[in-house]
């Protein structure tokens, strides 16, 4: 089964975009190349700052929606715990 991934882009003016993908490099260049979604068009993005797996198209949805129902303040907090984490990994794998 492919893994599917959501994702939150931090755009310009500090906003988010979040959306699902089974490619989360390839969607990335997309919506930096102007061709991802009418939003990132409008409000170009900056970097990709968080990334969560699932084992299906139904779970990978499910979870973009939840997100999107965070607040502003709410999607800052999950964002900056994902990237602690990812830091905490890369610090392992170095030592």
């Amino acid at each position: 089964m492919t893994p599917y991934y959501v994702y939150i882009i931090l755009c310009e003016g500090n906003n988010f975009y979040t959306g699902y993908t089974k490619n989360v490099k390839s969607r990335f260049r997309r919506h930096m190349n102007g061709k991802g979604a009418r939003y990132t068009k409008m409000h170009k993005p900056k970097s990709l700052v968080y990334v969560e797996e699932f084992g299906s198209r139904s779970e990978a949805m499910k979870r973009e929606k939840r997100i999107k129902r965070l607040n502003h303040d709410q999607k800052v907090k999950l964002t900056n715990s994902y990237s602690k984490t990812k830091q905490r990994v890369r610090k392992k794998r170095a030592s």
